[in-house]
């Protein structure tokens, strides 16, 4: 399974493909119709998740923003009035960034949807929040080459902690790991340990096989500040990306 943090990305990519364009979204689209839609929003979202129901894009992509700030995040303006798609495309999940991507599948994705380099590496620092199942970094634990086991690039111990976890023929279900050491805290502790060799994702790693993403890596492991100032400025790029949507849904779950 992927992790909750590598989820936001992927998610965000995903929605990013259907969205209306930007000219149609406003910070104050909700002023007179509903005020208070972030007090809703953050209730709605909360009894779905409680319920374990899908929650829908829209709630998603504001509530991500509160969740960011709780766990001491930026903050940024969510624009809001996206409009929502007619037409939901399997096929459209399989041309999202796998955590096995190496660098050059990551840069290519990202241009696709007109992110740059810096935002790879910025938005992939949305991992310092979550957990990691053993299935989505199993590759790197185990018969990782003809020539070795295990990943040479991670670090020796931290590798043979991870194999502990996850053995060969893992049959626990929810074994895995969390993705950085404040894994609750929205911090640059990521980038830090990525320098340490201790990544959890191959494409994590891949981000120190070129020069210009393993200077942004080493930039904003040495200043938290220069991460926050990044972060926001690729998610609020990734809301000017241009759409298809149709429409704002009477019913989350049905067309109008």
């Amino acid at each position: 399974m992927a992790t909750l943090a590598y989820s936001l990305l992927v998610f965000a990519l995903l929605t990013l493909s259907i969205s209306s364009a930007v000219n149609s979204l406003s910070l104050n689209y909700y002023d007179d119709t509903c005020p208070h839609v972030e007090y809703v929003v953050a209730n709605a979202v909360k009894k779905a998740m409680s319920n374990d129901k899908t929650v829908p894009a829209a709630l998603l992509r504001m509530h991500f923003h509160d969740c960011f700030i709780r766990s001491g995040g930026p903050t940024w303006k969510v624009p809001k009035g996206r409009k929502d798609g007619r037409i939901s495309k399997a096929s459209e999940t399989r041309q999202l960034p796998a955590p096995t991507f190496n660098i050059s599948q990551l840069q290519q994705n990202f241009a696709q949807r007109g992110l740059s380099l810096k935002d790879l590496v910025a938005l992939s620092g949305g991992h310092t929040l979550g957990f990691a199942h053993c299935s989505s970094f199993q590759n790197r634990l185990h018969k990782f080459n003809a020539s070795v086991d295990v990943d040479p690039t991670l670090q020796s111990s931290f590798g043979a902690s991870l194999r502990n976890i996850c053995p060969a023929h893992n049959k626990v279900k929810n074994a895995g790991t969390t993705l950085d050491s404040t894994s609750t805290i929205f911090d640059n502790a990521y980038y830090k340990l990525l320098l340490q060799g201790k990544s959890i994702f191959s494409s994590d790693q891949s981000l120190l096989t070129t020069p210009p993403t393993k200077a942004l890596v080493s930039k904003f492991a040495a200043s938290k500040q220069d991460f926050d100032k990044a972060f926001v400025e690729s998610m609020i790029k990734m809301s000017s990306i241009h759409g298809s949507g149709q429409e704002i849904r009477l019913n989350c779950k049905v067309v109008n």
